[in-house]
């Protein structure tokens, strides 16, 4: 497969959000660490989703849950699916990459959503998601499994990914006061996603 531009990756969610929506899978295998890490949250706590899409099927889960969930992402037309689904929901456009709302979140999400920025990005990134946690908040996001580069595919387009290694984001995070948690690699019961969680320590 072509390495993909990292460059177009917004485009390619504009052009294909319906077509990525049909196809998302709603069985919720994210179950488990989704769990996990709303177990860690106070009730009703709120919950900030990066690259929430559509919304299918992760903020849904978070509100049905009972969180106050904040939902950002940079397609708008991905967004305007998820705010026909939840017209009162808080449904936001921003890119993760400048993400700067001034508030604070008791968890922030970012599903196979931050591992399409470049590794320098990834690492600015975590410095502003660590900026909106509330002290003792906790993170979730997808990664790759190991250090490196690859395409995926959404839609009928190509879209790139990118990852630290493992060693290499726990260090990360303990620059920024987090600590990680919980990790396992192509993990088999979450359709093989490579899962980080963290918590906010100072």
């Amino acid at each position: 497969m072509t390495q993909a531009d990292p460059n177009q990756t917004r485009a390619v969610y504009e052009a294909q959000a319906a077509a990525y929506d049909a196809q998302r899978s709603r069985s919720l295998f994210e179950a488990r660490w989704l769990a996990r890490f709303a177990a860690c949250l106070p009730e009703g706590g709120r919950v900030l989703d990066l690259g929430c899409g559509a919304g299918e099927p992760i903020a849904r889960w978070f509100m049905a849950e009972g969180f106050t969930l904040t939902g950002v992402d940079f397609a708008g037309a991905m967004l305007d699916i998820a705010r026909q689904r939840w017209p009162e929901g808080d449904w936001r456009q921003a890119d993760m990459r400048s993400l700067d709302l001034g508030e604070r979140f008791d968890g922030i999400i970012a599903w196979d959503s931050f591992f399409h920025l470049t590794e320098a990005e990834q690492r600015e990134t975590l410095r502003r998601m660590a900026a909106h946690l509330a002290p003792g908040g906790s993170l979730l996001f997808t990664a790759g499994p190991e250090a490196g580069e690859a395409s995926g595919t959404v839609g009928a387009a190509t879209v790139y990914h990118a990852s630290l290694s493992p060693a290499g984001y726990a260090v990360l995070l303990e620059e920024l006061g987090l600590r990680l948690t919980g990790f396992l690699a192509e993990d088999p019961d979450c359709a093989s996603h490579s899962v980080m969680m963290a918590r906010r320590i100072t």
